[in-house]
């Protein structure tokens, strides 16, 4: 017998991407269910060569269920996922809502599977923000080799991370542009987003940084090392999918570019592609649809003792979101963690 796995919000972006991640890596799925609000119910869904239709989250009985994926949002996975974690499920949250909670962890298979242990206090284990997790990829072999002091990073992230509304209003802008006649409207996004470049994603905290810039910050720390100083500013920038990353790292030890290299080339769910030459990197619209998060660029950093910068690129749908859940579930699986439903 496999398993049994619900999937929260299976009408949004990430919701309908995960359900295409279970089926593309044959998770041991003995049954899916799709899972949405009220005024969902019915909608269908594609789950491989299958169609799905949506059921009611409010009257769904998560008893015999063992993984819920939750992509519905802070509000909903706050109401529900301690509800849905006291029957036994594992809730794998997609939202900011759990991340800074101390007794969920907060998880990136490649960098920190062990923090899994401590899932059962509340069954509830946390996906980090979608730009913290190609950072921290990145990061993790590095600072394993040389010890990570300080990050600067300046993100350049597509508009599919704020939702199929922000995709719409890039889509729609973009069109105006074009046709005579047509107004250009600006409502998800607080300035006109196509052809343009917005330094704000979410809110701006007391200290005039963003809330994203900050989820950044915490985040790392959490996942990578409390010690670790690091500075973000956060850009929304007019690419419907694929999150960029400039990153800047002073090391406590020397490593040199192409050490550097060599050891990102062996590091898991990473691929390099540096050559120094027109065209001999990445950008997100080749990473779009891909698993691995992608480093070029790979560069000293002549400002400081101990530095280099890359360029980091990945699908902020996929490893940003779905793909990560997926393979948290698949952690607690090969580590023999969770047992299959009755």
């Amino acid at each position: 017998m496999g398993y049994k796995v619900a999937v929260v919000g299976a009408t949004g972006n990430v919701g309908r991407e995960m359900l295409e991640v279970l089926a593309d890596r044959k998770f041991p799925a003995d049954e899916v269910v799709a899972l949405a609000s009220r005024r969902s119910i019915g909608v269908e869904v594609s789950y491989g060569e299958k169609t799905l239709k949506c059921r009611d989250l409010e009257t769904f009985d998560f008893k015999g269920t063992n993984f819920c994926l939750m992509s519905a949002g802070s509000g909903v996975s706050k109401e529900w996922s301690p509800k849905i974690g006291a029957t036994g499920c594992i809730v794998i949250d997609n939202s900011s809502c759990w991340r800074y909670d101390p007794d969920v962890p907060l998880v990136v298979p490649e960098v920190n599977p062990d923090a899994l242990a401590g899932y059962s206090k509340m069954n509830i284990i946390a996906n980090p923000n979608c730009s913290t997790i190609q950072l921290v990829v990145a990061l993790k072999p590095l600072h394993d080799r040389a010890k990570i002091k300080r990050v600067v990073v300046a993100t350049y992230q597509s508009v599919s991370g704020a939702g199929k509304e922000a995709m719409d209003e890039l889509w729609s802008q973009t069109k105006g542009k074009y046709v005579p006649g047509q107004e250009v409207k600006s409502s998800k996004f607080p300035k006109e987003i196509a052809f343009n470049c917005i330094p704000q994603i979410d809110v701006f905290m007391e200290d005039g940084y963003t809330k994203e810039e900050w989820k950044m910050m915490v985040e790392t720390k959490k996942i990578l090392d409390p010690a670790i100083k690091l500075t973000a500013t956060c850009v929304r920038v007019p690419v419907f999918v694929g999150h960029s990353e400039a990153v800047t790292i002073e090391f406590e030890r020397e490593i040199e570019p192409e050490e550097a290299r060599e050891i990102l080339r062996d590091a898991p769910g990473i691929s390099v592609v540096d050559k120094r030459e027109p065209g001999g990197y990445v950008t997100p619209t080749e990473c779009a649809g891909e698993y691995d998060t992608f480093v070029s660029r790979i560069r000293a950093d002549s400002t400081v003792d101990n530095g280099l910068s890359m360029w980091v690129v990945s699908d902020n749908l996929l490893k940003g979101a779905a793909l990560n859940t997926i393979q948290i579930a698949e952690t607690l699986i090969a580590r023999g963690m969770i047992k299959k439903a009755a």
